[in-house]
């Protein structure tokens, strides 16, 4: 998979994705927006046994937790599993390498403009 896909899926956007994702958000009134974020607990049927317990969310069920950033074409720029156990969106956050990188301040080049202010990063 990394082999075949890796050059144009598994990579973070370029500027001319980035310019393309801009155009599209402002065309649907979201300036500045590249994509969707989104947690889930995804059931974790085939969990080991030793590790259910660990893994249980507040179903009592295994889960493991997906932190996805999605673009209007359905295109993943990221995901994250992480963090076992009973977790909300926030705590997924704090362990996340999206979040990290914003904090320091790392983040693709965008240019946009939101109620006559321009922002570059």
């Amino acid at each position: 998979m990394v082999e075949i896909f890796s050059e144009r899926y598994l990579r973070r956007p370029i500027p001319n994705d980035i310019s393309r994702l801009l155009n599209i958000g402002q065309q649907c009134g979201f300036p500045g927006m590249l994509g969707s974020l989104n947690c889930m607990h995804w059931r974790w049927k085939n969990c080991p046994t030793a590790w259910a317990v660990q893994y249980a969310g507040r179903s009592g069920k295994p889960t493991i937790i997906l932190e996805a950033v999605v673009d209007y074409d359905l295109w993943i720029w990221h995901a994250y599993f992480g963090l076992l156990g009973t977790n909300n969106d926030i705590n997924v956050l704090e362990s996340s390498h999206l979040l990290s990188d914003l904090a320091q301040d790392i983040s693709p080049p965008t240019h946009y403009v939101i109620q006559g202010k321009e922002y570059i990063t």
